[in-house]
């Protein structure tokens, strides 16, 4: 099959020349297909095939199960961008890529020796292993078949096919409708799944294919902002064995500026930036969407201050969710208490606030789990700030965490707030983003409302609290399950694996098969309204007209002397 002499890879004719350790192999341009095969059944006693099951994470989205809580991870601080794996995450052995992955044709790469595929199909390292001898001859001429340019004729129809997936591979700012190209018209092409390239140099990203229900058998085209990105995104998933690859390159120039091509957008995508719009702001640019010049940038904790010392965005200053909350009921504080906290911390009605925190990694088994989730805790904040009348409320998106991963620096100086002397507005403006107990009973008696909980399923059957300070166990009656992920600290189901929030329209997508949807009064509630809070932002970055936290949550409710719990599976009630 392949001639052994000297060095650099080429095409000769109709032939590949491939050197591995320097010997140059002569492939054929075409390989019989029962070679393939054959070659799988010669090398099968050398490895064990493994049946393929679904992964956690894809059950997780799907709500059949809780994914387990992360183990912790001291020192843990965002993405490690050089070895592409999440910082104190447990390493991904090449084995996930191996049971992620298929050669086309449908057949299974376990029937290779691994260091095969790992070389000639997830890394350019040469082998000189038989096996990747002939992956190597191979592959490249069945990925030219199985890869195509699309037209934009063509690509209009493909989006309105709901058995054809389309992947954005731009960044999810730009998905979610930013126009970082300058584009006269931004969002994304309507029914589009969000990928960004910059996933795919973390080793959890094939996972995400799972998640997002992508099929190897199932036809997929890939746009971009520029054919490159497209057409790189579009390699790996053939190397993955996707069978039937499209690729898009006409966004920028045919699609965008087009008013008669579809584009979605979230509603308020302007109030989820991105760390180049903080960069840009902290430096003293005006980013767009600033609605003028005050600006205060807050990193949020739990009542550790250290966590803020450790590092935090230049300019930012320290915000402890206790100053808005009390830490007696975890619930708001009250209406004058929060008007000083603002001013303390040099926020006016109409200053823009954006608001950031760190995923450290928080367990059960700590003793304040919440010092660990200040993304979680800047989610809070933000909440309770629309409620008492700041008009421009930011949150960046991922945290500190994608600050960190887009290269920028951290700061350990103390950066003291300029405190101003008047809120300049009545407090709360927004009474109805909270609501009370008697508020939430009425809400779950409203034929136009539902109460959801934003809870672990252990949480909502009862089988724990979820919290060191409370011992009753259970939900709420006639509360509609609102999946949370693992438990009381964590938010999955409502976050990418970068802590980035899930694209809007998966969230919804969930929301709706449980009955929530925009034409309700949503109230969101949780323990003690962290979760809450979240899901409620959510919402209102969807432009959702009618949605509030139910603030006291399950701490409020569970101890109350006149309410009712509930216990167990509810019946048609369980997680699809």
């Amino acid at each position: 099959m392949c001639a052994t002499g000297a060095s650099k890879s080429s095409t000769t004719g109709s032939s590949r020349e491939h050197h591995v350790h320097g010997r140059l192999l002569v492939c054929p341009p075409t390989v019989p297909f029962l070679s393939l095969r054959s070659f799988l059944l010669w090398t099968r006693p050398h490895t064990r095939r493994r049946q393929r099951t679904p992964s956690a994470s894809a059950a997780l989205l799907r709500g059949a199960v809780a994914r387990p809580p992360e183990g912790p991870r001291p020192g843990a601080r965002g993405i490690r961008r050089s070895t592409g794996v999440c910082a104190g995450a447990r390493p991904r052995p090449a084995a996930l890529l191996r049971r992620s992955a298929k050669v086309v044709a449908g057949f299974s790469v376990f029937g290779c020796p691994a260091t095969a595929f790992e070389s000639c199909v997830l890394s350019p390292a040469p082998s000189n292993s038989l096996a990747s001898v002939f992956l190597l001859c191979l592959l490249p001429g069945l990925m030219e078949e199985t890869i195509h340019t699309v037209s934009t004729e063509a690509f209009a129809l493909q989006a309105e096919d709901p058995d054809h997936t389309i992947l954005d591979v731009r960044p999810i700012a730009a998905y979610n409708g930013w126009p970082l190209q300058d584009e006269p018209r931004s969002g994304h092409v309507p029914g589009a799944k969000s990928l960004p390239l910059q996933w795919t140099q973390y080793m959890d990203w094939v996972e995400v294919l799972d998640e997002k229900g992508l099929s190897q058998n199932a036809p997929v085209t890939v746009y971009g902002y520029t054919a490159d990105a497209a057409a790189e995104m579009a390699d790996k998933l053939s190397r993955l064995g996707f069978e039937a690859v499209g690729v898009y390159d006409g966004f920028l120039e045919d699609w965008a500026p087009d008013p008669d091509r579809p584009l979605q957008r979230m509603e308020r995508y302007q109030q989820l930036v991105y760390p180049e719009w903080v960069q840009r702001l902290r430096t003293g640019e005006t980013p767009p969407g600033m609605r003028g010049d005050d600006h205060v940038l807050c990193h949020a904790h739990f009542g550790y201050r250290q966590d803020y010392e450790d590092g935090h965005i230049p300019g930012a200053i320290p915000l402890n969710t206790n100053a808005l909350e009390s830490p007696e009921t975890w619930n708001r504080r009250s209406p004058e208490e929060l008007k000083s906290a603002l001013e303390d911390h040099g926020i006016r009605h109409d200053t823009t606030v954006v608001l950031y925190g760190r995923f450290s990694y928080p367990t059960y088994d700590q003793d304040d789990p919440a010092q660990s989730a200040g993304h979680l805790g800047a989610m809070r904040c933000a909440a309770l700030m629309l409620y008492a009348g700041v008009e421009d409320v930011k949150i960046l998106n991922g945290g500190i965490s994608t600050w960190e991963s887009a290269g920028y620096d951290v700061s350990t100086d103390d950066v003291e707030p300029a405190p101003v002397d008047d809120f300049g507005a009545e407090v709360p403006t927004h009474p109805e983003y909270m609501l009370t107990l008697d508020e939430a009973k009425a809400l779950l008696e409203a034929d136009d409302g539902d109460l959801v909980s934003v809870r672990s399923w252990a949480e909502f059957i009862g089988e724990r609290s979820g919290y060191h300070y409370i011992d009753k166990t259970g939900r709420i009656p006639g509360a509609v399950f609102g999946n949370c992920g693992s438990d009381a600290y964590h938010m999955e189901n409502y976050r990418n694996f970068d802590y980035t929030t899930r694209e809007f329209s998966e969230i919804a997508g969930k929301w709706a098969e449980m009955g929530i949807t925009p034409d309700k009064h949503i109230a969101f509630y949780c323990g003690t309204g962290w979760r809450g809070s979240e899901a409620f932002m959510n919402a209102y970055l969807m432009g959702w007209p009618h949605v509030s936290v139910y603030d006291g949550g399950w701490y409020e409710w569970s101890s109350h002397p006149d309410t009712e719990t509930a216990t167990g599976v509810p019946e048609n009630d369980v997680p699809a």
